[in-house]
């Protein structure tokens, strides 16, 4: 068997040379699902405030998704003809949550999780209240924006 001058045969550099390349195709091949599996986050736009609808566009006991930043916000007209205003993400699993007329309450569909009109979580499995923002009308605009 030939020899090179470091001491190694043909079949071991060829081994070697053979191990590198299938680590090198591997490392190529996991690295992209890896980055796909795990995104990098996105930063958060700070944004305080949002106009969330005009005066005359909900009825009274309705409820509008509106974005908040890059979350969705909810606004709700009371029968009472207030306004309030929460994080449209579930406390549970990040669902989108909707107010639901018929009973007045916010609603998620994922699992049956119900919220009061102060955002407080009354029945299913979502483990803490909605995030409770502050509602401002500035003429036609119902302002929304963040509590403090």
């Amino acid at each position: 068997m030939e020899n090179y001058e470091n001491g190694q045969s043909r079949r071991s550099f060829l081994n070697w040379l053979l191990v590198g390349g299938f680590g090198s195709l591997a490392a190529a091949t996991i690295y992209p699902l890896v980055r796909f599996i795990y995104p990098p986050e996105l930063p958060q736009a700070v944004q305080n405030s949002v106009v969330a609808a005009k005066t005359g566009e909900m009825p009274p006991n309705s409820g509008k998704i509106f974005k908040f930043g890059t979350k969705p916000g909810i606004l709700i007209r009371t029968k009472g003809d207030e306004y309030r205003a929460f994080s449209a993400v579930c406390t549970h699993l990040q669902c989108t949550v909707q107010y639901e007329e018929s009973r007045g309450d916010i609603w998620c569909a994922c699992h049956n999780g119900r919220f009061d009109l102060s955002g407080k979580n009354i029945s299913g499995p979502p483990p803490a209240p909605l995030e409770v923002f502050n509602v401002a009308i500035r003429g036609e605009e119902i302002i929304v924006s963040k509590k403090g």
